[in-house]
């Protein structure tokens, strides 16, 4: 503990609050919440911890602080600041909360679409939908099963969907809106799992088309019937009481906490969701921390049943909805599947892991043999990304002992190459990635692989060798149906790897991850860049509406696809008239 920390230590005040743990290079760490910031702080510089905690604390050379009101306001600072800041010490929950729903929009037309944010009040939502194949089945059925719109805006004729029966066609005819209220009522029983009416219409029609000779009719309605039958399978649970609720569980192992989420809506079981994390010291806190940012992002049910051991006290304060803990009865029995099922899918997880721990490192141990070199532990890869020499990118993506280390990707803009050339490209990205290695201080792979054959290999060596660095380099080739084909060594020449081993299938993961990881970002530099360059033929857009837009939409595709009330809500009328013009056109 250094002097600056010491003194700082003696001027914590006992008020609720968070803190923000700094390393070296100032980049916050970690960041807590604290029921009396003195006594939480202080704990962190004595006594014993465990591994993790260890680790934090021998890298932590300064801390802030944030006072706050009450211990609720601390758990909300606690979230945004992790959101904003991911330190590497912190849970993550933020990947698995954003669930796909089916939402039916509140317009005079109304249509289905998927979204990922169930925070438009005036919509209705159905979900959440933690298997996004099965969101997407249900939605090609209801659009299959009800006439509504299907365009994002309204054309001038009748599209194909009008053809088939599959929309009420407002582009042309006046529609009647009580029709618009029966059909969403519909849409509503049967994503509530009441599909008994539904089911009887439709073979009633497939009986009846069969009559008249019309088979191919009869086949269609026969299929809807086994896909609607499909799609409602999963809803073995059910309460007569006809509620929204979620319910969780949880289980501790391994120095793991699994969190098992259910999904109960109209009274039946729809789906489930499961979330697995390192534990920190306070599982309570992680509870707290998990169910308060899930409920950022997604609807609120009725009620909410938590097992009788978890603090429910910032909840009640926070979450606007029932929070119940049952003690007997059939919420008792629900609460106790989660828990049980939140322990077998940790329990699963982990053979797994022990399983595939054992196959990575072996073909590890294999690559060094193959190069007659030791076990190469830290594997940097590099993929270039262009269009003709347009929007060069690069990307590199770090394995360690064969599993991706995601905090080690770096993404490269290609700035001193002018056209299509690989090989400069390879030498600029390796240039810049090593020289900074070595001005740095850093530790320097085991390994480098470049995406190529012979000339990305030779200008990667090209480099590492006027660095002086001791690094093996090797190519990954593609065949021509862009598959891994082969491992190549410093001369180009193969090395043989039989197609079926671990090995293989490893060194094809890291191929994948690394062109994936290149490709995704050119995607995002070509779309801000057509962005920007749209933006740019309109008067009134300059760069802080540049940066509005671009927030809000993402993307030039969602931009064209926002009505003229969407960009009114975001840029003056006229500006948002002339705007949508130039994306129309």
């Amino acid at each position: 503990m250094n002097q600056l920390i010491k003194d700082k230590l003696s001027l914590l005040p006992s008020s609720p609050g968070c803190y923000l743990m700094k390393n070296k290079d100032g980049t916050i760490i970690y960041v807590g919440k604290a029921k009396k910031l003195k006594n939480r702080v202080h704990s962190y510089f004595v006594g014993a911890h465990d591994y993790k905690t260890t680790k934090l604390v021998s890298e932590i050379v300064d801390f802030e602080y944030i006072v706050t009101s009450s211990e609720k306001e601390a758990l909300l600072l606690e979230i945004n600041l992790i959101k904003d800041y991911a330190p590497q010490y912190n849970i993550m929950f933020m990947d698995n909360t954003y669930y796909p729903y089916i939402q039916m929009t509140n317009e005079k037309h109304p249509r289905l679409q998927i979204v990922r944010n169930a925070s438009q009040k005036k919509a209705k939502h159905f979900g959440p939908f933690p298997d996004a194949t099965a969101a997407r089945d249900t939605f090609k059925l209801i659009n299959r099963l009800y006439p509504l719109r299907k365009c994002n805006h309204i054309p001038k004729k009748p599209c194909l969907y009008y053809s088939l029966n599959q929309c009420l066609a407002p582009c042309v005819q006046e529609v009647d809106l009580e029709k618009y209220v029966t059909i969403k009522k519909e849409i509503t029983k049967l994503l509530n799992g009441d599909i008994k009416d539904k089911i009887k219409e439709l073979t009633d029609k497939m009986l009846e088309a069969s009559e008249q000779l019309n088979f191919e009719q009869a086949k269609e309605y026969r299929d809807l019937i086994s896909h609607i039958q499909y799609v409602t399978a999963k809803q073995h649970v059910q309460f007569n009481d006809h509620i929204d609720r979620d319910i969780l569980g949880y289980h501790v192992n391994h120095g793991y906490l699994s969190i098992q989420l259910f999904f109960m809506r109209n009274g039946k079981l729809l789906s489930r969701d499961i979330n697995l994390v390192p534990i920190s010291e306070n599982i309570q806190d992680d509870l707290q921390q998990f169910i308060v940012t899930f409920y950022q992002n997604n609807t609120f049910p009725k009620e909410i049943l938590l097992p009788q051991d978890v603090d429910d006290t910032l909840l009640q304060e926070i979450l606007d909805c029932k929070i119940l803990k049952p003690q007997r009865g059939n919420k008792l029995s629900l609460v106790q599947m989660a828990n049980e099922n939140a322990k077998e899918s940790l329990e699963k997880k982990f053979k797994l892991i022990e399983k595939n721990e054992a196959a990575t490192i072996g073909a590890m141990n294999q690559l060094g043999e193959l190069l007659g070199i030791e076990t190469p532990h830290v594997i940097e890869l590099f993929d270039n990304s262009n269009i003709q020499g347009a929007y060069a990118v690069a990307g590199m993506v770090c394995f360690k002992d064969g599993v991706p280390s995601k905090k080690d990707y770096r993404k490269y803009k290609i700035k001193t190459v002018e056209g299509p050339d690989d090989y400069a490209s390879m030498r600029e990205v390796i240039y810049r990635r090593y020289y900074r290695v070595l001005m740095e201080g850093l530790t320097p792979p085991d390994m480098i692989l470049v995406d190529g054959g012979l000339g990305q290999i030779h200008a990667a060596k090209e480099i590492i060798d006027s660095l002086n660095l001791n690094i093996k380099i090797c190519g990954l080739a593609k065949d021509d149906k862009h598959s891994t084909a082969m491992l190549l060594d410093e001369e180009g020449m193969p090395i043989p790897i039989h197609p079926k081993s671990e090995l293989f299938f490893l060194l094809t993961r890291m191929q994948d991850e690394v062109h994936r990881y290149a490709i995704s970002f050119h995607k995002n530099v070509r779309s801000r860049s057509l962005f920007a360059s749209i933006l740019d033929r309109v008067e009134g857009i300059g760069p802080k509406r540049k940066k509005q837009l671009l927030n809000h939409f993402k993307s030039v595709k969602k931009m064209k696809e926002a009505s003229l009330e969407d960009l009114k809500n975001i840029l003056p009328e006229k500006i948002a008239e002339e705007l949508y013009k130039v994306l129309q056109e």
